[in-house]
């Protein structure tokens, strides 16, 4: 007989059928780690349904639950441990890629799988590509492991997430075509890389508008810049979009920079009317950015 989702039967066996329509029908699994969100109705009897979930689910050893939204300066969810074999080191794989991840001390969602291929199908050969905020380094691998590029310089702030990236660059044999380099984006561009990309990336929604004059700085002439956002929206999801666009094309032009093309796409939703959108941005720098 073919099981349905592991969340719902979980639920079902361990709330029974009335109960069993609150249980959140997805969770992100990462490596064998499952993390979940457990609604406050079900929460008296989590331990009992995240066992359930780990016998429902032959590939997860462990289940935390998320008590919130990811926050701070690294992006870190709070967990707490409900079943399984107590760890938060995992291997994960996508596309042929494979990365370490550490579920407590960094940050990581394989809900942007799809996304981190598009972008890295987007790059041509030869390219020199920043990622600005890459964590333990799956589009920068990716991109790497995929693409004849000439390098992929990798930023973050988080120490336990560079030392996870340098581990998988060795682990995914690109050494020589990835750097990752810790440090605040901002400080390293402007000390390291102006004039010298021919596209950025910018996958933190909470600070990118924020940075995105030293992004352009790192742009050699013309380039491509990815910019992630979060846009909240009253009506349809195309008013985020154009929110979205019109906020990185004013921000840019501020900037000085010549927009030549300018698309947002919708990445997932995050909330309740809030949209994760990327804007793809093609720039001219007809001078250099201010700071």
């Amino acid at each position: 007989m073919r099981r349905g989702n592991p969340l719902r039967e979980a639920a079902r066996m361990v709330y029974g059928e009335e109960k069993a329509s609150l249980a959140i029908r997805s969770m992100d699994i990462i490596g064998d780690i499952a993390v979940i969100k457990v609604p406050d109705e079900l929460m008296d009897r989590r331990f009992e349904f995240a066992e359930k979930v780990v016998e429902l689910t032959p590939s997860v050893e462990t289940v935390f639950r998320q008590k919130g939204p990811v926050s701070g300066s690294y992006r870190l969810r709070e967990l707490e441990f409900l079943a399984g074999r107590y760890k938060t080191l995992t291997l994960h794989r996508e596309y042929g890629c494979s990365f370490y991840v550490d579920v407590a001390r960094t940050y990581y969602t394989p809900r942007l799988s799809t996304e981190r291929w598009r972008i890295t199908n987007m790059v041509g050969r030869g390219e020199v590509v920043l990622n600005m905020f890459a964590g333990v380094g799956p589009y920068s691998i990716m991109i790497a492991k995929h693409r004849e590029v000439e390098k992929v310089y990798s930023i973050d702030i988080n120490y336990d997430a560079v030392k996870l990236h340098r581990r998988n660059i060795r682990l995914n044999k690109v050494e020589g075509r990835v750097e990752a380099l810790i440090g605040d984006a901002w400080d390293v561009i402007f000390s390291r890389f102006c004039d010298c990309c021919a596209r950025v990336l910018m996958p933190l929604p909470e600070r990118a508008l924020e940075y995105l004059d030293a992004a352009l700085a790192a742009i050699s002439v013309r380039g491509w810049i990815h910019v992630y956002l979060h846009v909240p929206y009253k009506g349809s999801e195309e008013e985020a979009l154009s929110t979205a666009a019109a906020a990185v094309k004013g921000r840019l032009g501020e900037l000085g920079a010549e927009v030549l093309s300018v698309r947002a796409r919708r990445v997932r939703e995050v909330g309740t009317r809030l949209l994760q959108v990327c804007v793809d941005a093609e720039v001219s720098r007809r001078k250099a950015a201010k700071v």
